[in-house]
C-alpha cells in the first residue's frame, strides 16, 4: 500500500530560528517551505524533513532521522564537527567507538543531536 510513497521526518522544536539554523547552516539542508513561521520544511534526498514548532520538543529518546551516508560518513562527520556539532557515544554491544563513529557488525553510525535534542545519525560502511 505506502510501498511506493516517500516518507517525512517531523522533528519536534521549541525554537524555530535556532532550528534553521542548524538545519540550514549547520546540515546544509535547503528550506523548501515555510509554513506560517511555524513549519519548517527542508529537502533531504528524495524526502523532507518537516521542523515544528511544539510544546513536547526534546521529549523523544530514541533516534528521530537517520541518514545513510555510505562511505562518506568519516568525512561528513569531521566537518560537522568543525561546525560545533557534538557527537554521542553510546555503549553498544557488537559495536566499539572509533573516534566519534561506532564500528561494528558491518556498519559505522555516528549520533548527535539538534538544538532542542534531538537525536539524528549517519550510517554508513
Amino acid at each position: 500500500m505506502l510501498e511506493n510513497s516517500n516518507a517525512s521526518a517531523n522533528l519536534a522544536v521549541k525554537d524555530l530560528a535556532k532550528a534553521k539554523a542548524f538545519y540550514q547552516g549547520t546540515l546544509g539542508l535547503s528550506q523548501v517551505d515555510d509554513i506560517g513561521g511555524e513549519l519548517a520544511v527542508y529537502k533531504s534526498g528524495e524526502t523532507v524533513l518537516n521542523v515544528y514548532r511544539s510544546q513536547f520538543a526534546g521529549t523523544n529518546k530514541a533516534t528521530a532521522v537517520t541518514w545513510a551516508v555510505g562511505d562518506r560518513i568519516g568525512p561528513i562527520v569531521k566537518a560537522l564537527k568543525s561546525k560545533g556539532v557534538t557527537f554521542e557515544h553510546y555503549d553498544m554491544p557488537g559495536l566499539t567507538l572509533e573516534g566519534d563513529i561506532h564500528v561494528g557488525s558491518g556498519m559505522k553510525v555516528a549520533w548527535f543531536k539538534d538544538p532542542d535534542g534531538n537525536i539524528l545519525n549517519l550510517v554508513g560502511k
